[in-house]
């Protein structure tokens, strides 16, 4: 384990499709819906202020000092709103452009130029993770991620079961090592028969070393490089070891319009000061 990791890179460059579809029953206010059109869910409208100020803060509280957002080359709105609306105050913003979304690992692979030499914590902008989650990848200083025990995430986030059994689940060692990584696995796969299954949030911990990884990912067959494929390569290729840092918690998925309403409901009360 090496020295606490104070810097983080937040992937916020996505399409946001799902998020641009409309929903029957879904009402959304005009500022909302702007977002919501725009794809641009950093940005939603939660409680009067973006839901990136809810993920800046929680940062914060764990002792994140310095964030690099991945955007598109036309969030103008981000950058506005960040840079002269209302500029963090316990976070210092960096910024690195994804020209083209061409997957996970080519969006942490643009802030190659952004981040210090140094771990860092990757996550994407449309989750609320808790900031003992935070706090616990930031203790080891090193590779790894956080993996959140399935049952849970139901219970205390806003992600139901059908949902969570499409994550990819973690394949864990006795030694709380990162195996492998399975998307999508079948009902009967073993990991999916388990008591406890251990599912990927993509909220994880890098070193620099993940760069060369990344730029070694071929398109999956979805067409995207992926960042599950980089973090293999980086432990089967490049010696680097994943630690997993189990949690019973919730997280909170921006992903559509209906998760609107919601995710308001269990950050009420939440004290905000990125």
């Amino acid at each position: 384990m090496g020295t606490r990791t104070t810097q983080a890179v937040i992937l916020a460059r996505g399409l946001g499709s799902r998020m641009r579809r409309a929903e029957a029953a879904v009402a959304l206010d005009e500022a909302q819906e702007r977002a919501a059109a725009a794809g641009l869910k950093g940005m939603m409208p939660t409680l009067g202020r973006p839901f990136l100020d809810f993920v800046l803060s929680a940062l914060a509280d764990a002792g994140v000092t310095d964030v690099t957002l991945v955007v598109a080359p036309e969030h103008a709105l981000m950058r506005e709103y960040y840079e002269r609306q209302s500029p963090p105050q316990r976070v210092r913003l960096r910024w690195a452009v994804q020209a083209e979304p061409h997957g996970t690992a080519d969006a942490v692979l643009a802030a190659a130029g952004a981040v210090e030499d140094a771990p860092f914590l990757a996550l994407n902008s449309d989750n609320y993770y808790p900031v003992a989650s935070y706090d616990a990848l930031c203790a080891i200083g090193g590779s790894g991620l956080v993996a959140y025990e399935g049952e849970a995430l139901v219970r205390d986030g806003n992600i139901d079961r059908e949902r969570v059994m499409a994550y990819a689940l973690l394949d864990i060692d006795e030694r709380s090592v990162l195996r492998a990584i399975v998307e999508k696995p079948a009902a009967d796969h073993p990991l999916a028969r388990r008591a406890e299954r251990w599912v990927s949030m993509n909220l994880w911990s890098f070193t620099p070393r993940i760069f060369d990884a990344c730029r070694r990912v071929r398109p999956s067959v979805r067409g995207e490089l992926e960042l599950q494929d980089a973090v293999m390569i980086a432990a089967h290729d490049l010696g680097e070891t994943f630690h997993v840092v189990r949690a019973h918690a919730g997280v909170l998925d921006l992903s559509r319009r209906a998760d609107v309403t919601t995710i308001a409901d269990h950050l009420r009360g939440v004290v905000v000061a990125p």
